[in-house]
């Protein structure tokens, strides 16, 4: 047999691209599957479990076979379908999931594994002890996929796009283009999206020229987008449209990463008044033995091959129809110069036909030499004949395409001359019309003839699932078909099932005697086709991956080559190493200049509000566990806020500017949530409050400068003696006006100086200076942690994790006990007084303590505690952490392990009090 060719020769291919390491050329349009075909190309991949030889079926996105390896470096796209990417000068194909070679492929001995490898063995099979898993594991995943992602960064760049419109119309086939001129001529906004280049859908298959062309649908007003496809139908008209700007590994000039301002691909996010589907139909295949050979394919897909790419796929042609569409491609095989050695119709009176014509009969099963079809076995009126053929095009019918319909909550409704479900009623503004409506061929009753050979007949082709898998799962009583296709992995592929689901369907309906409705219908989920990783983060990106904020004071901190660490938004100094040093011994550095001298540390990113108005105060006695309305104005308060169900929140400090002003700080990594939370309390809680919140966290800058120096340091610097411990007082600090806050996380007599953010830097300089002068420096989070750890500073998220109360934490005294705040109330509940309770208690131990380690009575006991937070400590040997411990006040001086198996340490620790350092508090009022 000749295979395929290109119809009149290949004349006129001048774009130039390679399949397997050889080039080949094709002609502008082409599909890369119409190219190969046109270049007698007819084996093209492997199955994914038994790496069965496959060609191509179909013609567009329901190709479940022709998956290959698009481009190269940063741009490679595995499991691209050859039936949706168009060809372009310089493409680089593969093929995959073979070794070594697309011809001679070792894996395809699982074919004679047949008997072990059928539905569900991998959970008959890959069980045990851990210790067999993990030797399973080694070969599941290396035989896991298809192709292989690459690991390169993509030099491309995505975008996200929103439109509205009155009327989204999805496909631009006769149907779509119709009624998107209909509407657009009547003063709708129209939007048409079309996943192929060009529109027209059956009518390019047909041969036939489409209602309008793009320019006149353009003039009419209507937004036309091709290579777009709505790959999601969501609430309220909501829709998602991936539109490609380029072919998979096609930059958009040779050698070259996209143009600026052209993304390769675009996602839209688009709300509709109306949305109408013209999505037509699928055509499905017929189930036999050996109906997955290359040589195989549908009957659509030939007369599209042939139509629109002028690409004849075989020279003698058998046809295997249930419906009257076959007929139409054997008219277009005869006019293409195709010898039509039969039309097999499974129907007992079939049409007219100038072709020889078979009634009642159907094909059983296919021969062919290597790699290529033969013969084809059929069963004629109970006997069988055999026809020399080396194409093979079936039509079992067609499925409309509901898809969308579903996604979008509509119902569907069973149509049994068609055998197949079409859209029904729907809860949103949402129509199907044509094909996609159930304007579809109607085909005969399914057939009761027994298969020939259900072990090699395929359903799911790209699954390899057979006929005989479903028998088998129905055999060990997977009745749902939610189940037989978990167990089966039917429809689970890239596919989703588009070419498989009816006929599997049939086929569990036939086991259970019943129709198929009652066989049920699993549901359809975005995407429609895969979608990129890339077009769905867009430009979040990268660097644009998460937002990223920048310190007012970063260019000081870049002078100082920090050790940064990211922190929510932001990305903070960890330490500021010198002279070689690693992390933790610049830490050490830094943490003992606090302690015996003085240091500076950038606190800029504290939550920080200004709230303000005549019942400013009652609505932060709302808001604080802790009493503010008596504070005098010109001092501060540490302060604690509860969640309603008396857990703590957050913890932060609050001044009183003047009367009715105050400034309120709450932690880095709860700014957003404080926010929040203070906005619900104000609009819900209490909307008659007179009072603003005005949040200043970027506003201004904060530097808190700590140590036994620091009093003489800001003295010297502002002029004047400073405020004492949790005092506020407003001064000019190298020219620049700023508010001093007198405050300690370190343990050591400490302030924290607030300049404008835009005026930090002198404010920075200033103090870096003096620091240094005094035998001090700058310090990053590392020793900051260091030091509020031997004080017993809580950090939220850290010791304050979601599950523990002020009391949990030894601040139950803080609370006011006439409540009115907010989560007094659940203070009462029995839970938050319970024995066991998790508890704050220290650490102590000479080696180092793991962080995160469990805390356990002995070896093998059960878990009573977890650390939270450890450090070294700072002026002596030995190690120091904060820890949440059952009952754990009541256990100061027992001797406990903490366990950290996952890093094979474990160390006996000593229960202690939380506060290390100075627990009179002397240091920090002084």
């Amino acid at each position: 047999m000749s295979g395929p060719c290109r119809i009149g020769g290949n004349d006129g291919a001048t774009l130039r691209f390679t399949f397997d390491g050889v080039e080949y050329r094709a002609r502008p349009g082409d599909t890369l599957a119409a190219a190969l075909l046109a270049n007698g190309i007819g084996l093209v991949a492997r199955s994914f479990k038994y790496h069965r030889p496959r060609g191509i079926m179909a013609a567009a996105v329901e190709e479940p076979n022709a998956l290959v390896m698009v481009g190269v470096g940063g741009r490679t796209e595995p499991n691209t379908r050859a039936t949706d990417l168009f060809v372009y000068d310089g493409l680089v194909a593969r093929s995959q999931n073979r070794w070594p070679s697309l011809n001679f492929d070792l894996g395809a001995v699982n074919g004679l594994l047949t008997p072990f490898l059928a539905a569900g063995f991998y959970y008959k099979t890959f069980f045990g002890s851990p210790k067999r898993w993990m030797f399973y594991e080694k070969f599941i995943r290396k035989a896991a996929g298809l192709g292989q992602a690459t690991t390169q960064a993509d030099p491309d760049h995505y975008e996200h796009r929103s439109a509205f419109c009155d009327l989204l119309i999805v496909g631009a086939g006769p149907s779509g283009i119709d009624a998107a001129l209909a509407a657009a001529l009547s003063g709708e906004r129209v939007i048409l999206v079309e996943q192929d280049r060009i529109i027209g859908g059956t009518a390019l298959a047909d041969g036939r020229s489409p209602p309008a062309d793009a320019g006149t649908l353009r003039q009419a007003g209507v937004r036309l987008l091709t290579r777009t496809t709505a790959s999601g139908v969501w609430d309220h008209g909501f829709v998602t449209l991936a539109e490609r700007l380029t072919e998979p590994g096609q930059p958009s000039a040779p050698g070259q990463p996209s143009a600026p301002g052209q993304p390769a691909q675009r996602l839209w996010h688009v709300r509709a008044g109306r949305i109408l589907l013209a999505t037509g139909a699928f055509e499905r295949p017929l189930t036999f033995a050996g109906n997955d050979r290359p040589g195989v394919m549908l009957s659509q897909a030939v007369r599209t091959f042939i139509n629109r790419f002028a690409v004849l796929p075989g020279h003698r042609i058998v046809i295997a129809t249930n419906n009257d569409d076959g007929y139409a491609t054997a008219e277009a095989v005869a006019a293409a110069g195709g010898k039509i050695v039969a039309i097999l119709d499974e129907r007992a009176t079939p049409p007219a036909s100038r072709f020889a014509t078979f009634a009642d009969a159907r094909p059983i099963a296919t021969h062919g030499a290597r790699h290529h079809l033969t013969s084809v076995e059929a069963e004629v009126a109970g006997t069988r004949h055999r026809f020399a053929a080396d194409l093979l095009a079936m039509s079992g019918g067609f499925t409309p395409a509901v898809h969308l319909h579903s996604q979008a909550g509509g119902q569907l409704e069973w149509r049994p001359d068609l055998q197949a479900f079409v859209p029904g009623a729907s809860p949103q503004s949402v129509s199907s019309v044509g094909a996609a409506s159930g304007e579809i061929e109607p085909i005969a009753p399914a057939s009761t003839v027994p298969l020939h050979d259900p072990k090699h007949s395929f359903i799911d082709f790209q699954n390899d699932v057979t006929a005989a898998d479903i028998d088998l799962a129905w055999q060990e009583g997977y009745r749902s078909v939610e189940h037989l296709k978990r167990y089966t992995t039917l429809g689970m592929a890239t596919d989703q099932g588009k070419t498989s689901n009816m006929a599997a369907l049939a086929r569990l309906a036939g086991a259970a005697g019943v129709d198929i409705p009652q066989a049920g219908l699993t549901r359809f989920r975005p995407p429609f086709t895969p979608l990129t990783l890339a077009a769905l983060a867009g430009p979040d990106a990268g660097g644009h991956i998460a937002p990223s904020r920048r310190l007012a004071l970063h260019d000081r901190h870049m002078k100082l080559a920090p050790l940064w660490q990211p922190l929510g938004y932001w990305h903070r100094p960890r330490a500021y190493p010198v002279a070689g040093e690693n992390l933790q011994q610049a830490a050490k550095r830094e943490a003992r200049a606090v302690r015996t001298a003085a240091g500076i540390v950038d606190v800029s990113t504290l939550a920080k509000f200004i709230v303000a108005g005549p019942d400013a105060a009652a609505f932060l006695e709302l808001v604080c566990a802790t009493g503010i309305a008596k504070l005098a104005v010109g001092r501060g308060r540490y302060t604690i806020m509860l969640r309603e169900d008396g857990m703590v929140m957050d913890d932060g400090t609050v001044w009183r500017l003047d009367e009715t002003r105050y400034l309120m700080t709450s932690s880095t990594g709860g700014a957003d949530r404080m926010e929040a939370h203070l906005s619900y309390v104000h609009r819900i809680l209490a909307p008659t409050l007179r009072v603003s919140i005005i949040p200043q966290q970027e506003q201004l800058a904060g530097i808190a400068l700590a140590g036994p120096f620091a009093v003489d340091i800001l003295t010297g610097l502002i002029g004047a003696v400073p405020p004492a411990h949790m005092g506020l007082t407003n001064a000019t600090l190298a020219g620049v006006s700023v508010l001093i806050l007198a405050a300690s996380y370190s343990g050591e007599r400490a302030f924290e100086v607030y300049p404008a953010g835009f005026q930090a830097g002198p404010v920075w300089d200033a103090l870096e200076t003096a620091v240094r002068t005094r035998g001090g420096f700058p310090y990053g989070l590392e020793a900051l942690d260091a030091l509020r750890i031997e004080k017993g500073h809580v950090v939220i998220g850290a010791e304050a994790e979601g599950r523990t109360t002020a009391g949990d934490l030894g601040m139950g005294k803080m609370q006011r006990k006439a409540g009115g705040f907010v989560g007094a109330q659940a203070l009462s509940l029995p839970a938050q007084s319970a024995t066991g309770r998790m508890q704050l208690v220290g650490v102590e131990a000479a080696d180092p303590i793991p962080e995160g380690a469990m805390l356990i009575a002995r070896a093998g006991a059960p878990v009573e505690g977890y650390v939270t937070s450890a450090a070294s400590r700072v002026l002596r040997d030995g190690s120091v952490a904060l820890a949440l411990l059952a009952n754990g006040r009541a256990r100061i001086g027992e001797t406990i392990l903490a366990s950290s198996p996952t890093r094979g340490r474990h160390v006996m620790v000593t229960v202690s009090d939380p506060v290390f350092h100075d627990p009179e508090g002397s240091r920090y009022r002084d």
